[in-house]
């Protein structure tokens, strides 16, 4: 038996049943999944379909179905550094070095591929759905749903800037202002499949900006800053940075330095998201990697 993803609910007034799904999040496309792919649609413990009438104090299970595992997704016993797990979502602590996802020419290694060993040892029949992606020289805070319905309500609270993820980063030279924002579009560069710029006819891209301090080391000038995104564009942090001529420390593929660390010195440090299944605001935080505080005078 594989331990399938399922939600209860109690009916508080009279709706019919398509309508009383669509309140609680469930879109036309997973109830198309759920109808075609093994899911099932429970009332009082009866299958029924999406026009039955509901009366208050029906009892509602839907029964997802299982998933699919991703092509070339392969299953490791990799160690996962876990903060908190529910039968909704994972927050894992990433390492700066490893990747989130296979890519073409690594597919081995990842974040995902651990995951997929803990799902395939647990029995979860789920594929691995990464809520908030995180580059490979990133540290800090993942995201990661158990179920793609699950992924679903995540991702749209992302669209509506209700779930916040915020970020701390060294940057070279001083910034001047203590707090701002930065509104400017990001694209692919012309010549480049990996890198990314500032240009007009990019997508909309934002993020704010707040200093938490400035010192200086070796002679030169650095800042410590936290940014919060409010979109998430690929490298969004490390392309506005650095066209602000603040590259972050360790950033060489946007300018920076690799003197004082040999990775980009970024850190995803808080996530904060309102429970997909409960409505609880969940907030999470995680203390610096080593290699970054060891960035700061005295360290």
């Amino acid at each position: 038996m594989t331990n399938r993803f399922q939600l209860d609910f109690l009916v508080t007034e009279e709706e019919v049943f398509r309508e009383f799904l669509a309140g609680k999040g469930i879109s036309k496309r997973t109830l198309t999944a759920i109808k075609y792919e093994g899911g099932q649609l429970l009332v009082n413990d009866i299958e029924r379909d999406v026009r039955y009438m509901l009366t208050s104090g029906d009892r509602v299970r839907v029964v997802f179905p299982p998933e699919v595992v991703s092509d070339g997704l392969i299953a490791e016993n990799g160690e996962l550094d876990i903060l908190y797990e529910d039968e909704a979502i994972l927050l894992i602590q990433k390492p700066a070095g490893k990747s989130t996802i296979p890519s073409f020419s690594h597919r081995t290694g990842t974040i995902a591929n651990d995951v997929l060993g803990k799902f395939t040892r647990e029995a979860v029949a789920s594929t691995v759905h990464v809520v908030t992606r995180l580059d490979f020289d990133t540290s800090g805070l993942l995201c990661i749903a158990k179920n793609r319905h699950i992924h679903h309500l995540l991702s749209k609270q992302i669209a509506e800037s209700t779930f916040h993820r915020q970020y701390e980063a060294v940057v070279e030279g001083y910034v001047k202002e203590d707090a701002f924002l930065i509104d400017a579009c990001i694209g692919r560069k012309e010549d480049s499949i990996i890198e990314r710029i500032v240009r007009p006819d990019g997508q909309e891209a934002r993020t704010d900006v707040r200093v938490l301090g400035r010192f200086e080391r070796e002679g030169k000038h650095f800042t410590h800053v936290a940014l919060t995104l409010l979109t998430g564009r690929t490298h969004q942090i490390r392309v506005h940075m650095s066209w602000l001529g603040h590259p972050l420390v360790g950033d060489d593929l946007y300018g920076g330095s690799r003197d004082l660390i040999n990775r980009q010195a970024l850190h995803c440090k808080a996530l904060s998201f309102d429970h997909p299944i409960t409505g609880e605001q969940h907030s999470f935080k995680s203390d610096l990697a080593a290699d970054m505080q060891a960035i700061f005078p005295g360290k």
